[in-house]
């Protein structure tokens, strides 16, 4: 299967120390870290069994300089990179860096949404990794932590062709918009973020094997929890954590 317009087909962590990543999420998620073909600067995570879902580099200098965050980052899938990157500034998006290619592998662009939230959009020359919402070691959901979800849904729906998968009214925190592709069913939510907040940003669910070892094994590994683990619609127990260099991440699991 080829990358299907308006998935995501790839998650990749900027980190100022790649070597300290490498070691906390090994243990954390249970990846296997290789390093990636070619001899570049970079870290391949692959759960058991693989293929790699996701991948880790250490920030260039110009990056530091030029204030870029350390953060996971979500690479969503279109037709035409070149042709999106347009779309995404029309909108009233941001294009961060012309869109280039990676030899042998494909081409993509950093963006943000008109709320400041970052991703890239890419296009692959080969076949997307086999993924899985339930496997351990894959990304079990997205969540995107929004100034205004209703504009954000228009936003990612007219590029990517996201839908209305269902709404959970959540009290006194607002409203959890469910999100699918062209009327599947839910890959993901959005909600308005607290105001405490500082921007907006996508969270990546991490499966692993239960979440009360995973929380162990991220204290043991210098990172802290945010929240959980709590049981989330689904029958599913979610974690929001910080790893040990301050990296917002989540895990997902179907065992407390």
């Amino acid at each position: 299967m080829t990358n299907p317009h308006g998935s995501f087909v790839w998650y990749e962590l900027l980190s100022k120390d790649a070597k300290a990543a490498e070691a906390f999420y090994t243990k954390v998620v249970g990846w296997k870290a290789e390093a990636a073909p070619g001899g570049m600067p970079y870290t391949l995570f692959e759960p058991e069994g693989g293929p790699a879902q996701a991948g880790s580099m250490g920030m260039m200098p110009q990056m530091l300089q030029a204030g870029v965050r350390a953060a996971w980052r979500g690479f969503i899938a279109v037709s035409d990179v070149d042709e999106y990157a347009r779309k995404v500034v029309a909108a009233g998006g941001k294009l961060h860096q012309d869109p280039q290619d990676i030899p042998g592998i494909g081409r993509f662009a950093p963006v943000s949404d008109p709320q400041g939230t970052e991703f890239l959009l890419f296009k692959g020359m080969g076949e997307a990794p086999a993924t899985d919402m339930s496997a351990l070691g894959h990304v079990g959901w997205h969540e995107l932590m929004a100034v205004d979800y209703k504009s954000a849904l228009a936003f990612y729906g007219e590029l990517f062709g996201w839908t209305d998968a269902g709404v959970h009214d959540m009290g006194p925190m607002g409203v959890y918009q469910l999100f699918g592709r062209n009327g599947g069913e839910a890959i993901g939510g959005m909600m308005n973020k607290p105001a405490e907040l500082p921007h907006s940003f996508w969270n990546y669910y991490f499966n692993v094997d239960a979440a009360t070892a995973a929380v162990e094994r991220l204290k043991a590994a210098g990172g802290s929890v945010m929240f959980g683990p709590m049981e989330v619609p689904g029958g599913l127990w979610a974690v929001q954590a910080m790893d040990d260099q301050g990296v917002h991440f989540c895990l997902l699991s179907k065992n407390p």
